[in-house]
């Protein structure tokens, strides 16, 4: 079916929407002319960020991947971190703090970790065994002096499996999983380290670290940061990989939410790189000489649907009839192209897609066959709330992709009203539940999925016991078949034969529906031809340690 997006009525007012929004962006460069009006070094690199605010600095991001990319894995390290050196080939995970790392092969509970030697933090004091310890406690034991709540909200969600630890010598610790877990190694990737001896030298206040944060990463935050307007990272000259130290004097990030916003930035100078240009922006940006940057990555924007007794989504018709009621190649073409339409949760020919029997085509007629079928239609339509971000990591165009799906659903008998926040917001409301009162009677929540691991991408988002406050099973989905296959995965340490479980868990994805699955980002970046040395990974997060700036 050929669509022309921009002359279907559903589109008219969205578009007009962009272009106003688009000339009102330099409103908002008074605030960046005040903070960028002094002279930078011309090995800065300056980022307009899709976050409303600085990202949490303690160690434990905020901010969803954006946090994690641009205040993770630039001021920290974790044991274990994705290959970020090739744009060619999906990431893997390669050692960071931790050397090596092996399951007991009697007893695959048991998994002891090799930590690399000499190793410092920001403020000299050396990392090893016990410090691991102490950053696993700051967020999973509350009595501990060191535990953070705004980390834990962070952090402990991301390894459920984790059951006890302990330090074996000063390079090697030991790591328990509750029951046996090969995704360990990925929830791992997450745990952020954080210096115990920062911790005492700030009167053991989180807030005090906030401002002068100590990891071991290759970027270092000495000047605090201003929320909401900057911050400014320096490099680690004594970063422990010589080959990744970085090449730029400074590191600037600046939240700009409105992507508009954002390319009014650049086209202006007040920034030399932008996360999530406007997509009706891009050709005229390249036209004026900007590089437009893309690669596939590990996402995909969803609602998930809530499970909870009277949600409309309990209804598998229903959930059906919405699936087959979203313009996928008309939200491409909104777009601007930038994007790849889903076929399933998984993007087309992932590793683990599988056959699934459910096409998500777009076929408003049998979508409302199925509502009829529920007992719904435009006559007695389904009204329903749903919350979404104003902006975010992966979000894309989270409003104006909103108003799109709202039109369409409507067609069948879906009334869809939204609640808006920012994204850091919505986070926390996904974290607390569709039960939460923060939700406000949502029976939907619209996310980005980081999807790049079996634990990350699957099973955290629909096993049974990982609803909260246990986990970030939102909408309190259980099925003791799903609940299976998910422990057929964790039992399965050879991959090849992981693949064929997790193909099988997605095809049940797919087949009953369990998400509104609408499209994969391909992680746009708009810069400045100054920019050079950058390689986008296939990934969330990026290594900015070989990048440089031209005078």
């Amino acid at each position: 079916m050929t669509h022309d997006f921009r002359k279907t009525p559903a589109a008219a007012g969205i578009i007009e929407k962009l272009r106003r929004a688009r000339l009102m962006g330099s409103a908002a460069l008074a605030f960046l002319a005040i903070t960028a009006s002094e002279t930078l070094a011309e090995g800065t690199l300056r980022i307009g960020m899709t976050a409303s605010d600085i990202p949490l600095t303690t160690g434990q991001t905020d901010q969803g991947g954006e946090g994690q990319r641009f205040m993770g894995y630039t001021l920290y390290n974790a044991l274990i971190e994705w290959d970020l050196s090739s744009a060619d080939k999906p990431s893997t995970l390669i050692p960071s703090l931790a050397t090596s790392w092996s399951v007991d092969p009697v007893d695959k509970t048991k998994w002891t970790f090799k930590l690399r030697d000499g190793v410092k933090f920001h403020d000299g004091s050396a990392f090893d065994a016990a410090s691991v310890v102490w950053n696993l406690d700051k967020i999973l034991v509350p009595d501990s002096p060191q535990f953070d709540k705004r980390q834990s909200a962070q952090g402990k969600s991301r390894i459920p499996a984790v059951a006890s630890y302990k330090v074996i010598d000063p390079l090697t610790v030991e790591i328990v999983t509750k029951t046996p877990d090969a995704t360990l190694p990925y929830q791992l990737s997450w745990i952020l380290m954080s210096s115990p001896a920062n911790w005492e030298a700030q009167g053991k206040s989180w807030d005090a670290v906030a401002q002068k944060p100590s990891g071991t990463g290759p970027w270092k935050l000495e000047n605090g940061f201003t929320p909401r307007e900057r911050a400014e990272l320096t490099p680690n000259k004594d970063y422990w990989d010589k080959a990744r130290v970085p090449k730029l004097d400074k590191l600037v990030l600046v939240p700009l939410p409105e992507p508009n916003t954002r390319v009014a930035a650049l086209r202006s100078g007040q920034v030399d790189w932008i996360e999530a240009p406007a997509p009706d922006s891009v050709k005229s940006l390249k036209d004026a000489g900007f590089d437009i940057v893309t690669n596939s990555y590990p996402h995909n924007w969803t609602w998930h649907l809530s499970r909870v007794e009277g949600s409309p989504w309990n209804d598998v018709r229903v959930r059906k009839a919405a699936n087959l009621a979203v313009d996928r190649e008309g939200i491409n073409e909104l777009l601007g192209g930038l994007s790849v339409p889903a076929q399933g949760y998984l993007p087309p020919g992932h590793q683990w897609f599988g056959n699934p029997t459910f096409k998500l085509e777009y076929n408003i007629e049998e979508a409302k066959k199925l509502m009829a079928e529920a007992g719904y239609g435009p006559d007695k339509p389904i009204n329903t709330k749903v919350v979404i971000s104003s902006s975010g990591s992966g979000q894309m165009l989270p409003l104006a992709m909103n108003e799109y799906i709202q039109q369409t659903l409507a067609e069948i008998g879906i009334n869809v009203e939204y609640e808006v926040a920012d994204w850091n917001t919505v986070i926390n409301i996904w974290r607390a539940g569709a039960k939460d009162p923060s939700a406000k009677g949502a029976t939907a929540v619209n996310y980005s999925y980081f999807i790049q691991d079996p634990f990350t991408a699957l099973i955290r988002q629909s096993q049974c016991n990982l609803a909260p406050p246990n986990g970030t099973n939102w909408g309190y989905y259980c099925d003791p078949e799903m609940d299976a296959l998910f422990a057929e995965v964790r039992n399965t340490f050879d991959a090849a034969e992981q693949d064929k479980v997790l193909r099988k868990i997605h095809e049940k994805y797919v087949n009953e529906a369990l998400f509104l699955m609408v499209t994969h980002d391909v992680n746009p970046r708009a810069m400045s031809k100054k920019v050079k040395g950058f390689v986008q990974a296939q990934n969330w997060f990026q290594d900015f340690s070989p990048v440089t700036v031209d005078p």
